[in-house]
């Protein structure tokens, strides 16, 4: 038998390394690789190309019967996971701490359980009378969930096999301890380990299990990477602290797409739904003023209509100019900043520039471009926008605006909101919905309207 050979892990990113190093090679954190106890390496004595058991294989044209799928109640979540949970399915929610992941599957769990369905609450950082003061706050008091304490994956699953619930929660799975491998509770073998059983449990008796993680300063989920292969679902839970909203985002989905979002608004009793993200993301839009557009955001199929905001200040010679952005990518707002000098003749080369997106939401919508380059014009020219208009394309280093995708739905959001104006791209199909299209070929057309040149 060969001689196991050591092993440092990197509890950021799982990267592997046989000796110990400061600094990890592949994510670039600081002590972060932890000694972890090495596979024993074997040697392939025998031909693997016989002696196995045959594989059967059906035809992709082979017809099956869709899962079912369980309504939780809630629709922004039952709308974000993909229509419901599946039977058997594990599901990975992620968020920064604080953000509202254990109140809503506190939520999902009480609904459920008045829905009939048995549900099992297992928390590896608070106690249960910690969850059951909560569950009080929020009016869940009489909910039929049944609540634990618990850290071993062995105590758990040998307590829920001998009545497997409809629902389980496990809060969080880098809580949990598996005495079958070496380490502390959040190291990337016992992370893996414990993850790799409870799926295991939920997958022999049909159990739907969400398992609640934590995320990395990067806002990425911790652990390795490899935990989001083994889960059906990954989720996100999104938004500011500072912020009433919070947007629910399928990352992965072994059942459905991955192109919708459920929205939140933080109450007092806890996370309602929102059905009109729009209002939460304008602000009043009575009166006009300089720098602020209003830019309709896809997400999957829903519209979202955000303010997007900038001030230019103007600086002293000599003095270097200071760019900062809030929710938007800023290499992407010194990309705009360079067409509108190079293309248009404006210069912000002078100008210290800030932008936000209002909300505290974030956009990556390529379509965004034109927005953001019309409220940078008109901070720049001290001009204010069309209180009723909105915009949106995306604009190219030529400096041409190409057409964006679902141009008509976008449009109809605007109208069902009292927007009677739109400044978009010019396209061959002219869907108005009630809205008065103004088209524009390219960036310089914009310049030229907004500040009234001929």
């Amino acid at each position: 038998m060969a001689k196991p050979k050591k092993k440092y892990v990197c509890q950021n990113c799982g990267a592997i390394s046989h000796r110990w190093e400061g600094q990890c090679a592949e994510c670039g954190e600081w002590n972060t690789l932890v000694e972890e106890a090495g596979d024993t390496v074997f040697a392939a004595k025998h031909n693997l190309q016989t002696g196995g058991r045959e594989v059967r294989f059906v035809g992709l044209d082979t017809e099956i019967q869709l899962p079912d799928r369980k309504k939780t109640g809630i629709e922004e979540f039952d709308r974000a996971v993909g229509g419901g949970l599946v039977a058997g399915s594990a599901t990975l929610m992620g968020g920064d701490p604080g953000i509202g992941k254990s109140t809503l599957l506190l939520q999902v769990s009480a609904k459920l359980a008045d829905a009939g369905c048995s549900v099992a609450y297992i928390s590896g950082e608070e106690a249960a009378d910690q969850v059951r003061l909560r569950a009080r706050r929020l009016g869940l008091g009489k909910a039929s969930v049944q609540l634990a304490s618990a850290t071993s994956v062995r105590d758990i699953l040998t307590t829920l096999g001998k009545n497997p619930p409809d629902f389980a929660v496990i809060d969080s799975i880098q809580t949990m301890h598996s005495d079958l491998i070496e380490g502390a509770p959040g190291t990337v073998s016992q992370v893996r380990a414990s993850a790799q059983e409870i799926i295991k449990f939920a997958k022999q008796h049909g159990t739907m299990v969400m398992l609640v993680g934590h995320v990395t300063k990067d806002g990425n989920i911790a652990g390795p990477r490899v935990l989001e292969h083994m889960v059906d679902t990954v989720m996100s839970f999104e938004g500011e602290r500072s912020h009433q909203y919070r947007i629910l985002r399928s990352i992965k989905n072994r059942f459905g797409g991955t192109d919708e979002i459920g929205v939140f608004a933080m109450e007092e009793m806890g996370l309602s739904e929102v059905q009109n993200p729009s209002a939460l993301f304008l602000t009043d839009r009575h009166e006009e003023v300089t720098g602020a557009t209003v830019f309709p955001a896809l997400e999957g199929t829903r519209p979202v209509l955000v303010e997007i905001q900038a001030l230019t200040v103007r600086l002293a010679s000599g003095a270097t100019p200071r760019r900062s952005v809030v929710g938007w990518d800023s290499s992407r707002l010194a990309m705009i900043l360079a067409v509108l000098e190079a293309r248009c003749g404006l210069s912000f080369s002078g100008a210290e520039v800030y932008l936000n997106i209002a909300g505290g939401y974030r956009l990556t919508d390529p379509a965004a471009d034109l927005a953001v380059a019309a409220a940078l014009i008109s901070a720049h020219a001290e001009k204010p926008m069309p209180s009723d208009a909105v915009i949106f394309g995306e604009i190219s280093l030529s400096g041409e605006i190409r057409p964006v995708s679902n141009t008509a739905l976008r449009l109809k959001e605007a109208s069902k909101l009292g927007f009677g104006k739109a400044l978009v791209p010019a396209s061959k199909g002219k869907t108005t919905d009630g809205v008065n299209v103004v088209n524009f070929g390219k960036l310089a057309n914009l310049v030229d309207h907004m500040l009234s040149r001929d």
